[in-house]
């Protein structure tokens, strides 16, 4: 427990889900005993989401739907709406990045593990407004999406650390959530099973950050960016909100104007 400049106290709690570790702090200024209640029905809630999801999507589950449609053993058209609906958002995201993020493997399995993650932390989102929670910051493993502030009473921003993809003990910096709400970060500091360069090439980049207003959006172009280097990274950032660092192999940063005031 940690209290911010305008007396909040901060608590967190995490659990482990899809491969990754999922954390939720919020900001609270209610009684302690009320205040941790709050938090722990949050937490289950969220675990749930993510829980159902995984057994839904997760190639590692072999009676999962993702593995009966990989083996062949079930068809799109027959399987459960949550995979329709990811199915189809997922090919709206193809056309809109002109491939650079995929749901089809290189073997032409469907993997629909790199959209499944934003969308259960979408979910949360959704669900954590429901409980009456304002003030929170939710990450799984590098898809981080706030709402609020961690001292509501000042505004002052919650601050998002980007790992150093060659030093993870280390951070690249903090990232301002404003007025940026998500941060999706894809590469080799977090899980890349998904991310399959286009042509087969070497990425021109080994970690790409991005914010954006949705966490969808953030965690899609983050992968598509990886797999499509500079040229995708440009359609990007022409076409949608957001703010983006790229991280080459050797260690060289690629900014845009927001990551650079923030460094």
């Amino acid at each position: 427990m940690q209290p911010t400049s305008s007396g909040y106290q901060l608590r967190a709690r995490s659990f482990r889900s899809m491969g990754t570790v999922v954390s939720l702090t919020v900001a609270s200024r209610t009684h302690a005993d009320t205040a941790v209640d709050e938090l722990e029905s949050a937490v289950e809630v969220i675990e749930g989401i993510f829980a159902q999801l995984d057994q839904t999507f997760s190639l590692y589950r072999t009676g999962s739907e993702a593995s009966r449609l990989g083996r062949g053993e079930l068809v799109l058209a027959s399987s459960s709406e949550i995979v329709r609906d990811l199915y189809a958002e997922a090919a709206e995201w193809r056309l809109a990045t002109e491939g650079a993020f995929t749901a089809d493997r290189p073997d032409g399995t469907l993997d629909l593990s790199g959209i499944v993650k934003a969308h259960a932390t979408r979910e949360a989102a959704l669900s954590l407004g429901a409980l009456g929670l304002r003030n929170w910051c939710l990450n799984a493993g590098g898809d981080v999406l706030v709402s609020g502030s961690p001292g509501p009473e000042t505004h002052e921003p919650w601050l998002a650390g980007i790992v150093d993809p060659l030093d993870r003990h280390a951070l690249l910096g903090a990232f301002r959530m404003e007025p940026m709400s998500a941060l999706a970060t894809s590469g080799s500091a977090e899980r890349g099973e998904h991310i399959w360069a286009v042509g087969g090439t070497a990425p021109e980049f080994i970690q790409v950050s991005v914010a954006a207003p949705d966490i969808v959006t953030a965690d899609i172009l983050a992968t598509a960016i990886v797999a499509g280097g500079t040229r995708t990274l440009d359609q990007a950032v022409d076409r949608w909100k957001v703010a983006v660092l790229a991280v080459r192999p050797g260690g060289a940063l690629l900014a845009t104007p927001e990551f650079r005031a923030a460094a």
